[in-house]
């Protein structure tokens, strides 16, 4: 079980995530691979002091990358879409 500031690790900043954000307030994080809904609305509503309406995760799967002449993976992870109540925002994502 992870701990409140192991669980929200990253926001994650995107076209497609600056564009979620505009139209319907959504923001993405990447989460811990072991947290779960509750855990996630927690931590976001101590940490950034925002009330959470709605948590949505996935798993992310690796994808295979080629740098050069070298073939890898990249790690799995997941990821969370949070909505906020009307109002709310995080600044993190302003601007």
């Amino acid at each position: 079980m992870p701990a409140m500031h192991q669980v929200v690790l990253r926001p994650v900043v995107t076209e497609k995530s600056s564009v979620a954000y505009q139209s319907r307030k959504e923001y993405t994080f990447e989460v811990h691979p072991e947290a779960n809904k509750y855990q996630i609305r927690d931590a976001l509503q101590k940490l950034f002091g925002v009330t959470v309406t709605d948590v949505r995760t996935m798993q992310m799967r690796r994808h295979s990358v080629t740098r050069g002449r070298i073939r890898g993976t990249t790690s799995r992870w997941k990821k969370a879409i949070v909505t906020l109540k009307d109002g709310d925002t995080i600044a993190v994502f302003e601007g």
